[in-house]
Formats: structure tokens, C-alpha cells, sequence
């Protein structure tokens, strides 16, 4: 059944619910998906039996299952739960696993996009967010990013394509000002996955603020997604004796080259620095991540409003910690929500606009805007491995 022919229905439902407990505006429902203070529960409405429909796309099997696709689709689902308990327009999730492959996104935002739904969250990885979210462009689709953070793609692809994940020519440029002024570091290394988007974007931005800055590049090693050896590269760089090494890569390879770099001393006499490195990979890595910077949106350390209450909440409904792309994705939702809100449309162009609206809107990465070409705008945050743990660094 194509999903368009039952939304005009549910918000005609929705408008009847909002009417009857006397909402005032469409500001007063945007107020319950935000991440400050909750409205107390016996003034929402309740939940309806249909939804408005939202394409979810993640990683459920293969490589990138774990390390994002999991935490996504577990910060996603409980931002639905609190926001349905609220708000007279429940969101109805139609889930879509990509496989941790492009063809598998490809596959994925096709199948919503003939199926209807005006919006889509999720995609990680942004090799393939450039493959697949062009469907959802040409198609007029919503698509909407937790994660992905190369450079520049929600420009490129065009208006409909939003992400929340700072964008690496935003945090990288931070990250080095914030560092480089502390340790005072003059001459570094790079090394980065040269078939991975993400990576070569990171990468690129980390060597224009490093010469901004006037800080020397000894060398930039590459290596291919799926290498697991990459003792060559780390060799040569040690020989150039640098004060500090860049790693670009995502979850796989970043763990191995932490572990095989704290192999050959690294950690003791090379400060290490790996944007959007998490938990995980220090839990994984061991004790070679000791000391290790990360550039990052989010912080389990942060007592901006709502984020504590999304901690503990995320603990005790998965008993565990919450992960970076985790609360990415908690915001995203809640963010596409406010935005249906006030478009009080499930129309996807109407989505659109109020999306681009977005200013200084109160989640658990901050106040956070668009700027004009749907990348997301918020305060970076940089963290030092200490004892095994996150911290900031200072």
C-alpha cells in the first residue's frame, strides 16, 4: 500500500486530537519534542493507533551493525517511544537494513521512497549517503543523516538531504585550534582510508587546518578499507619521529591502527589524535588508546538540559552506555519532529521547509541550527582518553 494515501487521514486525526485538549499552536506541540523540560505527562495527548510514516535506515548485519547501525537504531527508537507517549502526531518507523554496503542503502532509500514515506533518518557511512540519498532528492523525499560527516554532501546532493553529525570542515578545524594552541605540537603525520569518503574528507580538512596553523606535515600514509596490516605505514612514520599522528578511519580500521600503533610505542612518545573516536574502539583498542584525543559532537560528560535524563533512560531501557551516534540519532528524530510539527504536514516539501527553519533548537548536542545548506551547527567537543575512559581534555 503506498503510504501517502493514508497521511492526509492521520493528520486529520491529529488535528482533531490537538484540537480537543485546546492545544494553542503548532509551537505547543513542537514544545514536546525538544530535549529540555518536559511538559508534565497528563497534558499530552495520547498516542494514536496510525502514524505518520518515517523511513529508518541502518546497519543491521554486517560490519557497521555494531559500531553505528545498533546505536543508531536504539537512540532512534527511543526518541519514537517518549515522543509517541506525547505528542498527537506519532511517528511509525518502516525499518530498512543497508547491509553495511552502498548497494544495500541504494536498495533501502528505494524501496521507502516507492513506498511513500515523506522522510527518512538514518545512513551512517557518507559513501553511502552519496549513493543513495540522490533517490530521495529526485524523488522529493526527506533525508535526513544522524551521522555521516564528510564534508560538504548535504550541499552537494541538494535541499531535501539534512544531517546532524557535525560535518568534518566544522569539528576538524576546532579540534586542531583547540589542541594544537595546548600541546603545542610543530610537525605530525597523517594517516587515513584513501577508499572511504568520510576518511579522505577528514583528512583533507585536518591538513588545511594543520598548515592554517603552521604546523609541518611529515608525511600522509593511506590505506584501503579492509586492510588489517598496517605496520609499513605506521613504521615510516615513526621513523619521521612526529609530535603527533592523525588517524582518519572508521570503526574497523581505527582499531586496528590504534592497536598496532600502540604496538611500536606510539602512545608513549607520539600524541595520538583520532577525530570521532569513541568507547567503543577504546574498549576494543585497549590500553593503546590511553591518551588518545577525540574530536566529537557529544559527550556523556555534558549537563546541557535533557542530556543526563537521556543517559539514564537510555541505560535502563538497554543497559548499557550510551554511544555518540546513539545520541546523535535521539536528537536527529526529535529534531524531524519539532520540524512536522510545525509544518503541521506530513507533506514532504512542507517537512523540508520547516527543517531549513531549524535555529537554535534545544537537544542534547546543544542549541543546535542549519546552516543554509542543511548541515547541522552546534558547539564541537574535545575529549583525551584518560584511565581507560572519555574525558575533557584541558
Amino acid at each position: 500500500m503506498n503510504i501517502r494515501k493514508i497521511i492526509t487521514f492521520t493528520f486529520v486525526l491529529a488535528a482533531i486530537a490537538a484540537m480537543a485538549i485546546g492545544l494553542s499552536s503548532c509551537e505547543r506541540v513542537a514544545s514536546i519534542v525538544s530535549d529540555g523540560e518536559m511538559p508534565p505527562m497528563e497534558e499530552m495527548p495520547p498516542p494514536m493507533a496510525e502514524g505518520i510514516p518515517i523511513g529508518l535506515v541502518v546497519s543491521l548485519t554486517g560490519k557497521d551493525a555494531e559500531p553505528y547501525g545498533l546505536p543508531m537504531k536504539r537512540g532512534f527508537e527511543l526518541a519514537q517511544e517518549e515522543i509517541n507517549m506525547l505528542s498527537p502526531m506519532p511517528l511509525m518507523f518502516i525499518p530498512a537494513d543497508d547491509q553495511s554496503s552502498e548497494a544495500g542503502a541504494i536498495e533501502a532509500v528505494q524501496q521507502l521512497v516507492d513506498q511513500g514515506v515523506p522522510a527518512i533518518v538514518g545512513i551512517a557511512i557518507s559513501d553511502y549517503l552519496e549513493d543513495a540519498f540522490p533517490i530521495a532528492q529526485e524523488a522529493g523525499v526527506v533525508a535526513f543523516s544522524s551521522v555521516s560527516s564528510a564534508a560538504g554532501l548535504s550541499g552537494k546532493i541538494g535541499d531535501y538531504v539534512f544531517r546532524t553529525g557535525l560535518a568534518v570542515d566544522i569539528m576538524n578545524p576546532s579540534g586542531v585550534m583547540a589542541t594544537h594552541g595546548t600541546l603545542g605540537y610543530t610537525k605530525v603525520a597523517l594517516i587515513y582510508d584513501a577508499a572511504d569518503t568520510y576518511s579522505e574528507s577528514s583528512n583533507g580538512e585536518l591538513k588545511k587546518a594543520l598548515e592554517a596553523s603552521g604546523v609541518e606535515i611529515l608525511t600522509e600514509e593511506t590505506f584501503q578499507t579492509g586492510d588489517t596490516d598496517f605496520n609499513v605505514q605506521l613504521t615510516n612514520i615513526m621513523a619521521m619521529e612526529p609530535d603527533a599522528l592523525f588517524v582518519s578511519a572508521l570503526s574497523v580500521e581505527m582499531t586496528q591502527v590504534i592497536i598496532q600503533a600502540g604496538a611500536l610505542g606510539i602512545p608513549d612518545t607520539v600524541q595520538l589524535i583520532v577525530p570521532d573516536l569513541t568507547a567503543k574502539e577504546i574498549q576494543d583498542a585497549g590500553d593503546a588508546a590511553e591518551g588518545a584525543i577525540a574530536f566529537t559532537g557529544w559527550t556523556a560528560l555534558s549537563n546541557i538540559p535533557g542530556n543526563q535524563d537521556f543517559i539514564e533512560k537510555y541505560r535502563a531501557k538497554y543497559g548499557i552506555e550510551p554511544e555518540p551516534w546513539a545520541a546523535q540519532s535521539y536528537a536527529t528524530l526529535r529534531i524531524l519532529a519539532a520540524a512536522i510539527a510545525k509544518a503541521q504536514s506530513a507533506d514532504a516539501a512542507a517537512i523540508r521547509d520547516a527543517l531549513a527553519q531549524t535555529m537554535d533548537f534545544p537537544t542534547i548536542l546543544g542549541n543546535f541550527s542549519f546552516d543554509p545548506n542543511g548541515e547541522a551547527v552546534y558547539d564541537p567537543v574535545v575529549l583525551m582518553v584518560k584511565d581507560g575512559a572519555l574525558q575533557l581534555f584541558e
